[in-house]
């Protein structure tokens, strides 16, 4: 995990945002380089066409191989803006202020984003 800082706020921020992480489980949703990062340190993204606060993912089918959902446990536990909401297939996913997490299936190692952009729709996930 790399964490860049240039203030004591900033330091302040990743502290409490590491707390927040320290609860989530077997997710391990990490920062690097002020993105979310899953348990395999690659890249999470939101979709602007899921509603916040909606409880739902539209991203099935297709779209979920393209993005895979960055998947929850039911020994997981959610805390502070990270929920778990439930699938249309009935497995649980996270979420992080109320927006389900993907990955991208063109990325090909940690620290790659190509998926920011794609459609105008699809975005980086940030704390």
């Amino acid at each position: 995990m790399k964490f860049t800082t240039r203030t004591g706020i900033a330091a302040s921020l990743t502290l409490a945002v590491l707390g927040a992480f320290a609860s989530l489980a077997s997710a391990q949703v990490m920062t690097s380089e002020g993105m979310l990062v899953g348990p395999n340190k690659m890249t999470l993204y939101t979709f602007d066409n899921d509603v916040a606060g909606s409880g739902k993912s539209v991203c099935n089918g297709a779209c979920a191989t393209n993005w895979p959902p960055l998947m929850a446990t039911d020994a997981d536990k959610a805390a502070g803006d990270f929920s778990i909401i439930t699938r249309d297939d009935g497995k649980k996913q996270w979420t992080v202020k109320g927006k389900p997490v993907y990955y991208w299936s063109k990325d090909s190692k940690p620290g790659d984003k190509t998926g920011d952009g794609v459609n105008k729709v699809w975005h980086v996930a940030t704390p």
